[in-house]
């Protein structure tokens, strides 16, 4: 009994390890990296679908978060995501990467 199941365990390992390797190796991992680079000149202005297509585009991030006032946001950290905080006037107080 103990060497099907000595079996199975060999034989599944490797192919997990197989599945690792190829995910690691993606070659489209940096693809979307968000680059915060002169987007500190969009705080100021009015928050619009937009402007946060403008955002998206200048900083190649793959995904945009919205940060309305007084609301909670996860902290983890995505170096694809654009995340804009705005007041209650919709105005742009930060743009950053993460």
């Amino acid at each position: 009994m103990k060497r099907p199941i000595a079996l199975i365990a060999a034989l599944a390992l490797p192919a997990c390890a197989a599945t690792a390797d190829r995910t690691a190796a993606t070659p489209s991992d940096d693809a979307k990296l968000c680059k915060h680079e002169g987007l500190e000149s969009f705080t100021g202005q009015k928050a619009t679908a937009e402007l946060g297509a403008t955002l998206l585009a200048r900083s190649g991030a793959r995904t945009l978060r919205w940060g309305p006032p007084r609301s909670a946001m996860t902290m983890d950290f995505r170096p694809d995501r654009l995340t804009v905080s705005y007041d209650d006037a919709m105005v742009v107080t930060s743009v950053h990467c993460g």
